[in-house]
């Protein structure tokens, strides 16, 4: 395998278990990925950039000889080109999600030509698991343990529990 950095970019609020599929599956590919925690300042999230490092941090922890995890704020151009990274990795659940990625894909190649992007699907009893889904059956009390990792659902319960909405 040739030295080549990715970059797995996201909010990951929270990691669910698609995302981790898809690291898993970029670390067969890449020598290393970088697994880029947005700060998410166009978007609301239920985690703090920190808990989401974090969370991150211990589900990739499997792979640390080949994954770490990092925050950026920003333009992704700017970190990906700071760490030499050569390929970006985005996910891809479902047609659905092809038409946004396919558009972010063509302004990433004009912001940064030397990188490319790759797609990658997840297993299919992953594809239909968003972040978005987890947090609002979280929220409204019903069962996540088969979208998160036993540590994500541990927090999320927390967190939760922390907004008196159990």
């Amino acid at each position: 395998m040739s030295s080549v950095i990715a970059v797995y970019p996201g909010t990951f609020d929270p990691m669910t278990l698609g995302h981790e599929d898809v690291v898993r599956r970029a670390t067969q590919l890449f020598s290393k990925v970088i697994v880029a925690v947005a700060a998410g300042h166009h978007k609301k999230t239920l985690f703090t950039l920190q808990e989401r490092i974090e969370m991150a941090r211990n589900v990739v922890a499997p792979y640390s000889d080949q994954v770490s995890v990092e925050s950026f704020s920003g333009l992704l151009r700017d970190f990906v080109v700071a760490r030499g990274g050569k390929a970006m990795v985005r996910g891809l659940r479902a047609v659905t999600d092809f038409d946004y990625e396919f558009q972010l894909a063509g302004m990433n190649r004009s912001l940064m030509p030397e990188v490319e992007t790759v797609f990658l699907t997840p297993s299919d009893k992953y594809q239909f698991i968003s972040s978005t889904f987890v947090r609002e059956i979280a929220v409204l009390g019903g069962e996540i343990d088969k979208f998160v990792s036993p540590q994500v659902a541990q927090r999320l319960a927390a967190k939760v529990r922390s907004l008196g909405r159990e």
